[in-house]
């Protein structure tokens, strides 16, 4: 997480995992979730917070939550079905059902089916946000798998030289057991920047970076720019100034075509192939994935893979640092560090939260008892 993102020690109120779980459990159930279906939506948002992933954590995507139940753009008790299956697919018409609930119910699924024939591939419409998705593709390596987990979002990013917002911010996340390192996991969104990071940097009044978004015409900004105002909606066709999000790479020259490309792979898997459609069509607030599961025993000696992960993982975190850098991170080393120390800590939360909470909590009649 880049400094601009973090929460300020000035703002910061600390809030334990535990205190944190309650009280999500509390609100999710108060908007009529089963008890699995609140404990696994729950651990999916508090373990965000805890590996600092902040943008798909409570910070962000809890009120968002509680605002679609309450419009009936998600469905609490969601009829989710297999509509399509073989012995190593399926597909899954969500119900209206949230994706965070959804994605972990279909990667178990693919689990069942890559225990069986080496590899299970799931894909769902008709579904809502599904959070951070390598908590899904972590599924995977609970049991010494290899996950992967993408999604197709609604529009908010430009295609290269475009001008108008076609695709999503379209993540795709990665994750691979290790023996004693690890797990690996790469988890980006395919924009330059993930749209739920402008929320965090308006909270925390940064400035964002040139080469991330562009103007109402499609020029990228190369400057230092202040993010859209609060309740800016980036699908929006009549933008101002910081307007839309680039692809990865920022501009042509930059390799803007590759996050170009990567998104266009993502609408192509988790939107089209799932017969839900695509980002922009329907667009929100449908979301389509596309999970997989790879039995590394398939495949190969799985204590084998994991000594070699092992092996590669320490040649990356051990290799020479350019100056002005301490140290080589693997993908997924900062997140389980961060973990480590959150759990020690705390969960360093924005003030602005935690008004929130307090707000929800008592419109909900729900006890908020946060012990420091």
């Amino acid at each position: 997480m880049l400094e601009q993102f973090k929460v300020q020690p000035k703002d910061q109120v600390i809030v334990s995992e535990n205190n944190l779980r309650e009280t999500v459990e509390a609100i999710f159930s108060k908007m009529g979730l089963s008890k699995n279906d609140i404990e696994l939506a729950a651990d999916v948002l508090v373990k965000a917070d805890m590996r600092g992933v902040e943008t798909h954590g409570v910070s962000n995507m809890l009120r968002s939550y509680v605002t679609g139940y309450g419009d009936g753009s998600i469905n609490p008790t969601p009829n989710w079905k297999i509509t399509r299956e073989t012995p190593s697919t399926a597909n899954i018409d969500g119900d209206q059902g949230i994706g965070i609930v959804m994605a972990a119910r279909a990667m178990d699924i693919a689990i069942e089916k890559a225990e069986k024939v080496g590899m299970g591939v799931v894909t769902i419409h008709n579904s809502r946000h599904l959070g951070m998705a390598s908590y899904h593709a972590l599924r995977a390596t609970e049991k010494d798998m290899i996950g992967m987990c993408m999604t197709s979002c609604p529009p908010s990013v430009l295609p290269t030289w475009g001008s108008e917002p076609l695709l999503g911010t379209n993540p795709i996340a990665v994750a691979a057991p290790g023996l004693k390192e690890g797990p690996f996991v790469f988890d980006a969104a395919m924009s330059a920047v993930a749209g739920n990071k402008l929320g965090l940097a308006r909270r925390n009044e940064t400035q964002l970076l040139g080469g991330w978004v562009a103007d109402s015409q499609g020029n990228p900004i190369m400057d230092e720019v202040d993010p859209p105002p609060p309740g800016y909606d980036l699908s929006d066709r009549e933008g101002g100034a910081s307007s839309y999000l680039l692809p990865v790479g920022g501009t042509r020259e930059l390799g803007s075509h590759k996050g170009y490309g990567f998104m266009c792979v993502v609408d192509i898997l988790g939107g089209i192939m799932s017969g839900g459609g695509y980002g922009i069509n329907p667009g929100r607030p449908n979301f389509g994935h596309y999970v997989a599961a790879y039995n590394i025993e398939a495949f190969m000696d799985t204590g084998e893979f994991k000594e070699t992960l092992d092996e590669f993982l320490t040649m990356l975190k051990t290799s020479k640092p350019a100056p002005g850098h301490d140290r080589v991170m693997y993908p997924g080393l900062p997140e389980v560090e961060e973990h480590k120390l959150r759990s020690e800590e705390g969960i360093p939360l924005h003030y602005e939260v935690v008004e929130w909470f307090q707000d929800i909590c008592a419109e909900l009649s729900i006890p908020m008892n946060w012990k420091k």
